[in-house]
């Protein structure tokens, strides 16, 4: 039964998503070639989550999702929380920033108008975008295929401190003199 276990911790630990309990049955029985049952897996995995309890681990198996995958016990949320939030504070790259920059200027803006002024994919960058929260869906453009149109988030605004769209800098407040040719004529 050990081997078992280990095996069904192996699967559940790879698998992306929840894995149901039919396709932990059917990998075991074909890896291990004998005929694994339902029960068998069920009364594994129930071993599982005894040994994780009385070796004092803070995951266990859960069933969740119409599966089964490992998860932090509820009373490590907290910690893994404060984990996460400052994971989705860590500085944006390059592309990312440029991607936001375009963004929060021409809002509402499809991916292929982005793409075009960056003159390179942004699919990855506006992937990262969403999930830090910092940009949102605001719409489907009127035209053809109808692409989605993408905006900056209240999220954008607290991460840059700032209370309105208008409150960006503008063009003009990058100009330095330096970089002027010929006199100011006043």
């Amino acid at each position: 039964m050990n081997i078992l276990q280990n095996h069904i911790q192996a699967l559940v630990f790879c698998a992306q998503s929840p894995i149901s309990i039919e396709e932990v049955q059917r990998c075991l029985t074909e890896s291990l070639q004998m005929e694994v049952l339902v029960s068998d897996v069920l009364e594994a995995i129930e071993n599982i989550n005894q040994q994780l309890a009385e070796a004092g681990f803070a995951f266990q198996i859960y069933a969740i999702g119409g599966g089964y995958q490992f998860l932090t016990k509820p009373e490590y949320q907290e910690t893994v929380s404060t984990y996460l939030k400052h994971k989705s504070k860590k500085k944006l790259s390059a592309s990312s920033l440029e991607t936001l920059a375009i963004i929060a200027y021409k809002q509402p803006i499809t991916r292929s108008a982005v793409e075009q002024i960056r003159g390179v994919g942004c699919d990855y960058a506006i992937h990262k975008l969403l999930e830090k929260e910092l940009i949102e869906i605001k719409g489907k453009a009127d035209t053809i295929g109808r692409p989605v149109l993408y905006g900056t988030s209240q999220k954008f605004m607290d991460y840059f401190g700032i209370n309105h769209i208008k409150d960006l800098p503008q063009l003009k407040d990058f100009a330095s003199e330096e970089n002027m040719i010929g006199e100011i004529a006043d």
